[in-house]
This record gives C-alpha cells, structure tokens and sequence, in this order.
C-alpha cells in the first residue's frame, strides 16, 4: 500500500482478473468473476475499520470480543457497471445501505454526466464504499465522490477492479482523503478513453450488450 492506493496483488485476484481479461469469457462466468473479485477487494478495503471490545458467551464460556464499531457502512455502486460488484461486498457486508449513483461518460467530451441519485439518509454517518469497476479517466468517479461529499459522506473508499494512471492522479488529486484499493494498474488510456490493455467495457461484458 502506497498513500491512500493498495493494488491487492493477492495471486487469487489476479487468477480471476486474467479471466475478467480475456475476451473469450462468457458473460456469466464474467459476472460471476466480477464479484468475486469485488469481494476479494472488499476486505482489503475494509482492513481498517475500527472494531470494538465486547462480551459474548460461546457454548462454553463468557469472553471478550472484537466487533466492528462506529459507523456503518453505506456501499454505493456507479450505474451500471458497479451493479455487477455490489453483491460481492454485501456478501461480506449484509447489513450495509445501498446507493445508488447514475453517470455515464459523454463519448465526445469524456466529462460525466449525472443523470440519477439516490443515497441513504443517513449516508453522512456511515463509511461510503464507492464501486467503479474501471478508473480511466477519473472524471465520472471523482464526479460520483464529490456526489456523496455533497450529501454529507466524510468517509469514502473506492473499490474499482482495474485502474489507469490517469484515473488514479485525478482522484488522489480532486480528493486526496479517498482510500482506493484495485485489482491492477494498466499501461494507460486509448484514444477513446478506454483503459488499455484492460477487459473492454464492462457494462457491456456485465450484460451482453453492444
């Protein structure tokens, strides 16, 4: 981990991401793959999470505990793409809020657009886990940061599977608080703003569409 950035380079997360990679996985084993990964990531992401002393019973004995303590969690994916993380992080996080934050990048300007919002009330006392499967540019990301700072979010991680130097120097930049952790950091961006070498677009290897 370097600073607020740690490339989980565990050798199950990149087993999966060479097949999230290779353009001959079908979409159901790409979707599957995809949260898999995500949860692998989650627990590095929430490594730090403060945790608290209590007293518990087991069937033979009382003692004393560690649980996670203070906040909540509040897990918001990126539309659509990060739909196809969520249920990785809730499988280890069950009882966190879900958000829900709509960009999409404008394919001329490459600027975000945002065109649906919908947060936890309380989504300012809990820790936001942001889930962008792809950091390129950084523009619809630090867009979707400044979305949840706005409603109140002191707290912010992104969890995103594959990352572009660019992508990386725009956050750490816009908001230097945020923790991200990924999967791998590739060469850089094409032409069209796409990560390469990458795994393509994944909202549409998410769901079989053009």
């Amino acid at each position: 981990m370097s600073g607020k950035l740690t490339v989980v380079s565990h050798p199950l997360v990149q087993h999966k991401l060479s097949y999230l990679r290779d353009r001959e996985t079908p979409t159901v084993h790409f979707r599957k793959l995809a949260n898999e990964v995500t949860l692998l990531l989650t627990y590095e992401a929430t490594k730090d999470l403060a945790t608290e002393e209590v007293e518990i019973e087991t069937p033979l004995e009382r003692m004393a505990a560690q649980r996670i303590s203070g906040k909540k969690v509040a897990v918001c994916p990126v539309l659509r793409a990060g739909i196809g993380m969520l249920d990785g992080v809730l499988s280890l996080v069950s009882s966190a809020r879900v958000g829900f934050l709509g960009m999409y990048r404008d394919e001329e300007t490459l600027q975000p657009v945002e065109y649906y919002v919908k947060l936890p009330q309380d989504v300012a006392d809990r820790d936001v886990i942001l889930l962008d499967p792809m950091l390129a540019t950084g523009n619809s990301t630090a867009a979707a940061v400044r979305t949840v700072k706005n409603a109140g979010a002191t707290s912010v991680r992104l969890i995103a599977i594959i990352a572009a130097p660019e992508g990386i120097e725009r956050i750490t930049r816009d908001h230097p608080d945020v923790q991200i952790v990924v999967a791998a950091i590739d060469r850089g961006l094409n032409e069209h703003g796409f990560i390469v070498p990458g795994l393509g677009d994944a909202g549409d290897r998410l769901y079989g569409t053009k």
